[in-house]
C-alpha cells in the first residue's frame, strides 16, 4: 500500500518534477534523472507535474496544458516509468478526473481551507497532500485534516512551504514541522516553494541557492518524512516558478547531503 510505504520510507521519500507539465523532451530528461536518484538513494519517488497553475502572477503568465492534455502526458508517465504521480486541483469538478490517474491529490496553499475542495479529494479514497496556507499557523493545519478524515479517508499528508513575511517574501518556522507532525501525518517539506519571493513585479522572483542548505536543515529536524522539489534542466527555461526552480543538477548532491543527515540522525538513536 502507498501511503504505508511513504510512512515508513527510509531515509525519507520525494516528490519532485516540474512546476508544470512542458514539452516531452523536458519531461522525459527529468524523469529520467529522478527515476536514477531515486534508486541511487533508496528514495520512493513520487512524479509532480501541475497540469494547470490557478494561481499565477500575471494574465500572461504560462498556466499549463489543460486537465485534458495534462492528465494524458501523466498517465504515458506512470505508465512507462511505473512511479506514482501526484498534482494539484483547484476546483471540485476538476477531483474525480484527477483521481482516475493521479495516486495522490494535492491541495494548493491558496487552497487549503476551501471545504469543499478537501471533501471531494478526500471522496476519492486517494492520499490527500494538502499544503499549509501561508497565511496559517501550523496548529490551524488540524482543521484541514478534519475535513478530510469526516469522509473517513486518513490517508493524509501535510506539507510546509513558507509563511508569508510581509510582502514579497516568505521564511519557514521550522517549529512547524513538530507542531504539524504531533497529527501523526508524514510530514512533508516543499523545498523549492519556500525560496520564493512572490508576487514580485509581473513574476514572482526566489532564491534557489539556498534549497539546498534549508533541505538539509529540515530533515535535521527529524520530523520530515518527505521533501518537494520543483526541478528543471534549464530553469531561465522553465515555463513555470523559473526563478525558484532548482538546477536538475543540483539535485543529486542535495539529496546525497540529506540521506547523510538522516543516516547520522538513525545512527545516533540506534
Amino acid at each position: 500500500m502507498l501511503y504505508e510505504e511513504l510512512i515508513h520510507a527510509e531515509p525519507f521519500f520525494l516528490i519532485a518534477g516540474p512546476c508544470v507539465i512542458e514539452d516531452g523532451q523536458v519531461m522525459t530528461q527529468i524523469a529520467d534523472t529522478l527515476v536514477y536518484l531515486a534508486e541511487k538513494y533508496s528514495l520512493p519517488l513520487i512524479f509532480k507535474a501541475s497540469y494547470k497553475k490557478a494561481n499565477r502572477t500575471s494574465e500572461t503568465s504560462y498556466s499549463g496544458p489543460g486537465l485534458d492534455q495534462g492528465l494524458c502526458v501523466l498517465q504515458k508517465l506512470k505508465e512507462h516509468y511505473g512511479f506514482p504521480v501526484i498534482t494539484d486541483v483547484h476546483e471540485c469538478h476538476e477531483v474525480e478526473a484527477v483521481a482516475e490517474v493521479c495516486d495522490l491529490i494535492q491541495i494548493p496553499a491558496f487552497l487549503s481551507r476551501q471545504t469543499e475542495l478537501l471533501h471531494a479529494a478526500a471522496a476519492t479514497g486517494k492520499i490527500v497532500n494538502i499544503k499549509k496556507g501561508q497565511f496559517m499557523a501550523p496548529e490551524d493545519m488540524n482543521s484541514a485534516t478534519e475535513k478530510i478524515t469526516v469522509k473517513n479517508n486518513y490517508q493524509i499528508m501535510l506539507t510546509e512551504r513558507g509563511s508569508s513575511f510581509g510582502y514579497h517574501n516568505l521564511v519557514v518556522d521550522f517549529r512547524s514541522f513538530a507542531i504539524m507532525s504531533a497529527s501523526r501525518y508524514p510530514i512533508v517539506y516543499d523545498v523549492t516553494h519556500s525560496m520564493q519571493k512572490p508576487s514580485i513585479n509581473r513574476s514572482s522572483g526566489g532564491t534557489p541557492e539556498f534549497a539546498s542548505m534549508m533541505a538539509a536543515a529540515a530533515i535535521a529536524t527529524g520530523k520530515v518524512k518527505g521533501l518537494f522539489l520543483e526541478v528543471h534542466p534549464n530553469p531561465m527555461e522553465a515555463l513555470s516558478d523559473a526563478a525558484s526552480i532548482l538546477p536538475l543538477d543540483q539535485l543529486d548532491a542535495l539529496l546525497g547531503n540529506c540521506v547523510r543527515i538522516r543516516k547520522a540522525l538513525q545512527n545516533q538513536y540506534e
